[in-house]
């Protein structure tokens, strides 16, 4: 079985190193902070200007001043810290970040991503802070399905949207594998790491991209 939201969220929080600061891009990514363990040391940054974010809070527990950077409530953990948004994004572009998590339209084999206009016309640019956060942290991972409604593949030899930033995505988690991109030119792309309710084969025939078993 391929895997929910949830799921594909907790995958992502088995993967974040203890300790690490991390910033959660708006929408699925921001599920992450609700799968990582108390005793994971992991402090989350929100770019309108809060450290040691907790999870999403839930009934009586909503604030409605307490929200993250996609709105959503959010809790208040022992050592939370707020501070203007512009020092929130000196510490995106200072390369104070060890990890941030993003949605996308489109990840490269290279690592190439495309986060922020579908270049439709009709479509909303919507960037943010995700070019920031996509050159500023030391590890970029992507959490996305990996084929859209009309079930062509995200993961491509090459992005065809407008790019978020280029060769910084390592790791992207979808909802039927876990795949490593930006490889070295004299090695396969992208690395199956591991697959849920599908096949390397299958995978093989569905995508583009060079593939190689983890």
């Amino acid at each position: 079985m391929s895997l929910t939201k949830d799921e594909m969220a907790a995958r992502v929080a088995r993967d974040i190193p203890y300790g690490a600061y991390v910033n959660l891009g708006i929408g699925q990514p921001t599920l992450v902070a609700d799968h990582l363990d108390a005793d994971a040391g992991v402090v989350l940054h929100t770019e309108n200007g809060m450290l040691n974010m907790g999870r999403a809070a839930r009934g009586d527990e909503i604030d409605p001043d307490l929200v993250n950077a996609g709105k959503i409530p959010v809790i208040e953990p022992p050592g939370a810290a707020y501070f203007h948004q512009a020092d929130s994004f000196a510490m995106m572009r200072g390369g104070h970040l060890d990890v941030c998590v993003l949605g996308a339209f489109q990840v490269s084999a290279g690592g190439d991503l495309a986060n922020w206009h579908t270049g439709a016309p009709d479509a909303i640019p919507a960037v943010g802070g995700a070019m920031d956060l996509a050159i500023g942290a030391k590890s970029v991972y992507v959490l996305m399905t990996l084929f859209a409604k009309d079930g062509t593949p995200k993961l491509v030899p090459e992005c065809t949207y407008p790019l978020t930033g280029v060769g910084c995505v390592s790791r992207v988690y979808t909802d039927v594998a876990v795949f490593e991109v930006g490889g070295r030119p004299d090695h396969a792309d992208v690395v199956v790491v591991e697959t849920f309710g599908t096949s390397y084969d299958e995978l093989a025939s569905r995508l583009d991209v060079r593939l190689t078993r983890g």
